[in-house]
């Protein structure tokens, strides 16, 4: 039978000790692009975005409102874009803060 994992004749009786890919080395992950934009400007872009979607979404209310426009499909519209980045927003910082306490838990 062939040993598809490597496991026998490994030449031992403890473990078998092999490097983990990408544990140990410095080199940075196959996938990622050194001078791609960091985790802090992607977030701050979207923060960025999700505000202009809420100013929008306050200012098609207002102008419902006030008479200005008269299309409240259009208003719904923006109002769902604006909350449905918000909530993106919120799982993401939810999201950042279970990593943390894991981060938090871990011994060194």
């Amino acid at each position: 039978m062939a040993d598809p994992v490597g496991l026998i004749g490994a030449g031992g009786t403890g473990p078998v000790q092999r490097p983990l890919p990408g544990v140990g080395t410095s080199r940075p992950h196959p996938e990622a692009d050194p001078n791609g934009p960091s985790f802090r400007d992607v977030f701050m872009d979207t923060l960025r975005e999700a505000d202009a979607l809420q100013q929008d979404a306050t200012k098609a209310v207002e102008d419902l409102a006030s008479g200005q426009r008269d299309d409240p499909e259009g208003v719904i519209l923006a109002a769902k874009k604006a909350e449905t980045a918000f909530q993106m927003i919120q799982s993401l910082r939810n999201k950042v803060m279970q990593a943390y306490d894991e981060v938090k838990q871990m011994r060194v």
